[in-house]
């Protein structure tokens, strides 16, 4: 019966062994700070990439001018190689995402990719003189307008239309 006490003993051992983890781990997860909120968003400076893009590209490139500095912008590139394409990516003051996307690309195409699949709904709307049709998507909603010189600006993300406006309004090309 020697082997039958061995046994308990090293059940129990390990019992102890598993209060003493779980006991630990407690402890740090109490006493150690841990943030849940959502990380700060890196703001990117985007003049030189702006300027580059408005010296290579084949159409005006638009940006927004006069946005208070609770806009944040968060990416930026431009492109040139097959077609010029140029995205612009901000976080508003409300903490959702607005791009500005133009580009050259054949418009069906283009306009499936920067607005995430959302469908044309009919509706116009003026911002600061220029006709924008409105889309809306299940995960992206946006406003398109048909450039100059074969382009496309879209204007799109998860944001409400109020402030997909306030960035169309702010976009100027110079």
């Amino acid at each position: 019966m020697a082997g039958t006490n061995g046994k308990q003993k090293t059940a129990r051992d390990m019992i102890l062994s598993m209060g003493v983890i779980v006991l630990v781990a407690g402890v740090i997860y109490l006493f150690i700070p841990h943030d849940d909120s959502a990380p700060d968003v890196k703001r990117v400076d985007y003049r030189v990439e702006l300027l580059t893009a408005r010296r290579a590209a084949s159409y005006p490139i638009a940006a927004p001018q006069g946005l208070p500095d609770a806009w944040k912008a968060t990416s930026v590139r431009f492109q040139g190689d097959e077609f010029d394409a140029w995205h612009l990516g901000f976080h508003d003051p409300e903490g959702e995402y607005v791009a500005v996307e133009q580009s050259t690309q054949r418009r069906p195409v283009f306009l499936d990719e920067a607005t995430q699949g959302a469908r044309e709904t009919g509706k116009t709307e003026k911002i600061d003189g220029r006709t924008w049709t409105r889309y809306e998507g299940g995960r992206y909603d946006a406003l398109v307008l048909e450039g100059t010189k074969g382009s496309t600006t879209v204007v799109t993300g998860t944001a409400s239309f109020a402030q997909l406006t306030k960035m169309a309004d702010a976009l100027k090309t110079e």
